[in-house]
Protein backbone atom coordinates (compact mmCIF):
# COMPACT_ATOMS: atom_id res chain seq x y z
CA UNK A 1 0.00 0.00 0.00
CA UNK A 2 1.45 3.50 -0.96
CA UNK A 3 2.43 5.45 2.32
CA UNK A 4 -0.34 8.28 2.47
CA UNK A 5 0.76 11.66 3.09
CA UNK A 6 -0.91 12.34 6.14
CA UNK A 7 0.44 12.14 9.16
CA UNK A 8 -1.63 11.59 12.53
CA UNK A 9 0.86 13.49 15.10
CA UNK A 10 0.09 12.78 18.66
CA UNK A 11 -1.77 15.56 20.57
CA UNK A 12 0.93 16.98 22.80
CA UNK A 13 2.90 17.98 19.00
CA UNK A 14 -0.07 19.06 17.08
CA UNK A 15 1.29 22.08 16.70
CA UNK A 16 4.52 21.32 15.53
CA UNK A 17 3.13 19.15 13.25
CA UNK A 18 0.62 21.53 11.63
CA UNK A 19 4.05 23.33 10.04
CA UNK A 20 6.39 20.34 9.00
CA UNK A 21 6.68 20.12 5.45
CA UNK A 22 5.26 17.07 3.73
CA UNK A 23 3.27 15.82 7.26
CA UNK A 24 -0.25 17.54 7.08
CA UNK A 25 -1.78 16.48 10.02
CA UNK A 26 -5.50 17.10 8.93
CA UNK A 27 -8.96 17.59 11.78
CA UNK A 28 -10.94 15.01 10.39
CA UNK A 29 -8.00 12.53 11.10
CA UNK A 30 -7.57 13.39 14.72
CA UNK A 31 -9.01 10.87 17.46
CA UNK A 32 -11.01 12.57 20.02
CA UNK A 33 -8.54 13.36 22.66
CA UNK A 34 -6.66 15.20 19.54
CA UNK A 35 -9.57 17.10 19.24
CA UNK A 36 -9.69 18.21 22.27
CA UNK A 37 -5.90 19.35 22.31
CA UNK A 38 -6.12 20.58 19.29
CA UNK A 39 -9.17 23.00 20.39
CA UNK A 40 -6.89 25.09 22.41
CA UNK A 41 -4.54 25.78 19.46
CA UNK A 42 -6.70 28.78 17.90
CA UNK A 43 -6.27 30.68 21.66
CA UNK A 44 -2.88 31.31 23.07
CA UNK A 45 -2.78 35.00 21.15
CA UNK A 46 -6.61 35.67 22.17
CA UNK A 47 -6.55 34.31 25.96
CA UNK A 48 -4.15 35.44 28.82
CA UNK A 49 -4.12 32.94 31.18
CA UNK A 50 -4.02 33.91 34.42
CA UNK A 51 -2.73 31.77 37.53
CA UNK A 52 -3.75 34.05 39.84
CA UNK A 53 -7.60 34.92 38.95
CA UNK A 54 -10.06 33.20 41.33
CA UNK A 55 -10.86 29.34 41.01
CA UNK A 56 -14.38 29.01 40.00
CA UNK A 57 -16.63 26.20 40.13
CA UNK A 58 -17.90 25.63 37.02
CA UNK A 59 -20.00 22.43 37.23
CA UNK A 60 -21.13 20.37 40.54
CA UNK A 61 -22.82 17.39 40.94
CA UNK A 62 -22.51 17.07 44.97
CA UNK A 63 -20.85 18.93 48.31
CA UNK A 64 -17.64 17.06 47.65
CA UNK A 65 -17.60 16.40 43.57
CA UNK A 66 -17.11 19.73 40.98
CA UNK A 67 -15.26 20.31 38.51
CA UNK A 68 -13.03 23.95 39.01
CA UNK A 69 -11.57 26.35 36.33
CA UNK A 70 -8.53 27.40 37.43
CA UNK A 71 -5.59 29.80 35.48
CA UNK A 72 -8.23 31.10 33.19
CA UNK A 73 -9.27 34.21 31.06
CA UNK A 74 -12.65 34.95 30.18
CA UNK A 75 -13.64 31.73 31.45
CA UNK A 76 -10.92 30.01 29.24
CA UNK A 77 -8.19 27.69 31.21
CA UNK A 78 -7.58 24.49 33.03
CA UNK A 79 -10.48 22.55 33.86
CA UNK A 80 -9.93 20.18 36.90
CA UNK A 81 -11.92 17.31 38.21
CA UNK A 82 -12.12 17.25 42.30
CA UNK A 83 -13.50 15.16 44.58
CA UNK A 84 -12.52 15.91 48.07
CA UNK A 85 -13.37 12.99 49.67
CA UNK A 86 -10.75 11.05 47.82
CA UNK A 87 -8.25 13.95 47.21
CA UNK A 88 -8.57 14.06 43.40
CA UNK A 89 -7.35 16.68 41.40
CA UNK A 90 -7.33 15.94 37.99
CA UNK A 91 -7.15 18.05 35.03
CA UNK A 92 -9.27 17.01 32.06
CA UNK A 93 -9.07 19.76 29.79
CA UNK A 94 -8.12 23.42 28.56
CA UNK A 95 -10.87 25.19 26.94
CA UNK A 96 -14.17 27.09 27.99
CA UNK A 97 -16.86 24.72 29.34
CA UNK A 98 -20.11 27.46 28.76
CA UNK A 99 -19.05 26.79 24.42
CA UNK A 100 -21.02 23.70 25.27
CA UNK A 101 -24.39 24.65 26.25
CA UNK A 102 -26.44 21.52 26.12
CA UNK A 103 -27.77 19.83 29.64
CA UNK A 104 -24.75 17.74 31.31
CA UNK A 105 -26.46 15.29 33.81
CA UNK A 106 -24.08 13.01 36.49
CA UNK A 107 -26.27 10.65 38.51
CA UNK A 108 -24.47 7.70 39.16
CA UNK A 109 -24.68 6.19 42.75
CA UNK A 110 -21.70 4.24 42.70
CA UNK A 111 -19.16 7.74 42.13
CA UNK A 112 -17.45 5.39 39.52
CA UNK A 113 -18.52 7.21 36.67
CA UNK A 114 -18.42 10.95 35.37
CA UNK A 115 -18.59 12.72 31.87
CA UNK A 116 -17.86 15.96 30.98
CA UNK A 117 -18.67 17.26 26.99
CA UNK A 118 -16.33 19.55 25.27
CA UNK A 119 -17.08 21.95 23.01
CA UNK A 120 -13.98 23.65 20.68
CA UNK A 121 -16.15 26.48 18.75
CA UNK A 122 -12.80 27.06 16.50
CA UNK A 123 -11.72 26.57 13.19
CA UNK A 124 -12.17 22.87 11.89
CA UNK A 125 -11.85 21.28 8.64
CA UNK A 126 -13.18 21.25 5.39
CA UNK A 127 -15.88 19.08 7.28
CA UNK A 128 -16.77 20.72 10.24
CA UNK A 129 -16.19 20.81 13.49
CA UNK A 130 -15.69 16.97 15.86
CA UNK A 131 -17.27 17.44 19.35
CA UNK A 132 -16.18 15.44 22.09
CA UNK A 133 -16.77 14.75 25.76
CA UNK A 134 -14.07 13.21 28.65
CA UNK A 135 -15.20 10.22 30.32
CA UNK A 136 -13.67 8.16 33.35
CA UNK A 137 -14.54 4.93 34.87
CA UNK A 138 -12.50 4.85 37.76
CA UNK A 139 -13.75 8.28 40.13
CA UNK A 140 -12.11 10.60 37.64
CA UNK A 141 -8.55 9.23 38.25
CA UNK A 142 -8.59 8.54 34.25
CA UNK A 143 -10.16 9.90 31.60
CA UNK A 144 -10.86 8.80 27.54
CA UNK A 145 -12.55 10.84 25.45
CA UNK A 146 -15.14 10.53 22.40
CA UNK A 147 -16.32 12.22 20.09
CA UNK A 148 -20.39 12.61 20.42
CA UNK A 149 -21.31 15.45 17.05
CA UNK A 150 -19.29 15.10 13.92
CA UNK A 151 -19.72 17.51 10.78
CA UNK A 152 -20.75 20.95 12.93
CA UNK A 153 -20.43 24.09 11.47
CA UNK A 154 -22.16 25.71 13.96
CA UNK A 155 -20.56 23.79 17.33
CA UNK A 156 -21.84 26.03 20.43
CA UNK A 157 -25.24 26.32 18.66
CA UNK A 158 -25.06 22.51 17.80
CA UNK A 159 -24.67 21.70 21.49
CA UNK A 160 -27.58 22.95 23.08
CA UNK A 161 -29.37 20.24 20.75
CA UNK A 162 -28.26 18.15 23.14
CA UNK A 163 -28.54 16.53 26.82
CA UNK A 164 -25.07 14.15 27.91
CA UNK A 165 -25.79 11.88 31.09
CA UNK A 166 -24.64 9.04 33.56
CA UNK A 167 -27.16 7.08 35.24
CA UNK A 168 -26.07 4.29 36.73
CA UNK A 169 -23.61 1.94 34.57
CA UNK A 170 -24.93 3.27 31.41
CA UNK A 171 -24.00 6.73 29.44
CA UNK A 172 -26.21 8.67 27.31
CA UNK A 173 -25.67 10.92 24.46
CA UNK A 174 -29.16 12.42 23.41
CA UNK A 175 -30.10 14.72 20.80
CA UNK A 176 -32.80 16.58 19.45
CA UNK A 177 -34.15 16.34 16.00
CA UNK A 178 -36.97 18.19 15.02
CA UNK A 179 -39.59 16.59 16.89
CA UNK A 180 -37.68 13.38 18.69
CA UNK A 181 -35.24 12.74 20.29
CA UNK A 182 -32.80 9.94 19.75
CA UNK A 183 -30.28 8.20 22.07
CA UNK A 184 -27.28 6.73 21.93
CA UNK A 185 -26.61 4.48 24.80
CA UNK A 186 -22.83 3.61 26.25
CA UNK A 187 -22.25 1.05 28.72
CA UNK A 188 -19.89 2.23 31.49
CA UNK A 189 -17.64 -0.04 33.24
CA UNK A 190 -14.73 -0.26 34.70
CA UNK A 191 -11.50 0.22 32.17
CA UNK A 192 -13.94 0.53 29.39
CA UNK A 193 -12.92 2.16 25.88
CA UNK A 194 -16.40 2.89 24.41
CA UNK A 195 -14.58 3.92 21.30
CA UNK A 196 -13.47 0.11 21.00
CA UNK A 197 -15.41 -3.26 20.72
CA UNK A 198 -17.01 -4.04 23.52
CA UNK A 199 -15.78 -7.05 26.09
CA UNK A 200 -17.86 -9.83 26.21
CA UNK A 201 -21.52 -9.88 27.31
CA UNK A 202 -21.42 -6.12 27.50
CA UNK A 203 -23.71 -4.37 25.16
CA UNK A 204 -24.49 -0.34 24.06
CA UNK A 205 -27.63 0.63 22.60
CA UNK A 206 -29.51 3.46 20.49
CA UNK A 207 -33.19 4.12 20.32
CA UNK A 208 -35.74 7.03 19.92
CA UNK A 209 -36.57 8.45 23.40
CA UNK A 210 -40.11 8.44 22.39
CA UNK A 211 -40.00 4.76 22.03
CA UNK A 212 -38.85 4.65 25.50
CA UNK A 213 -40.25 7.92 27.57
CA UNK A 214 -39.66 7.15 30.86
CA UNK A 215 -35.57 6.26 30.47
CA UNK A 216 -34.90 9.25 32.01
CA UNK A 217 -37.09 9.18 34.60
CA UNK A 218 -35.59 10.25 37.97
CA UNK A 219 -32.20 11.40 36.59
CA UNK A 220 -30.72 14.35 37.94
CA UNK A 221 -27.02 15.83 39.69
CA UNK A 222 -27.55 15.76 43.04
CA UNK A 223 -27.02 19.28 43.25
CA UNK A 224 -29.95 20.07 40.54
CA UNK A 225 -27.08 21.76 37.84
CA UNK A 226 -27.55 20.47 34.54
CA UNK A 227 -25.32 23.14 32.42
CA UNK A 228 -21.98 24.88 32.85
CA UNK A 229 -21.96 28.27 34.54
CA UNK A 230 -19.11 30.46 34.53
CA UNK A 231 -18.54 33.99 35.29
CA UNK A 232 -17.08 35.68 32.08
CA UNK A 233 -16.49 39.25 34.34
CA UNK A 234 -13.49 37.36 36.03
CA UNK A 235 -10.23 37.95 34.04
CA UNK A 236 -7.03 38.31 33.82
CA UNK A 237 -5.20 41.99 34.41
CA UNK A 238 -4.30 43.79 31.82
CA UNK A 239 -6.16 42.34 28.93
CA UNK A 240 -7.62 44.56 26.03
CA UNK A 241 -10.66 43.40 25.12
CA UNK A 242 -11.10 41.80 21.74
CA UNK A 243 -13.45 43.85 19.48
Amino acid sequence: MAMSMKCLAPASLLIAALTLAGCQTDYEDMNAAQHAAYSRTGNFDAYKQDPNAPIQVTYRIDDHRFLSLENYDRCYGDNYYNDTSLAIHQKVWTGKTINYRGRLVIDDPSGMNIVFPTNSNTTCGDRGCKESFAYSTDSGRTFRWLDYKQHSSRPSEDSEKFTIAVASNKLYVIEQILNNAYVMQYPLVSGIDISKPYPPGIEGDGFSASSRPTFMSGVHTPSGQDHYSCDASLRAPNVTTLQ
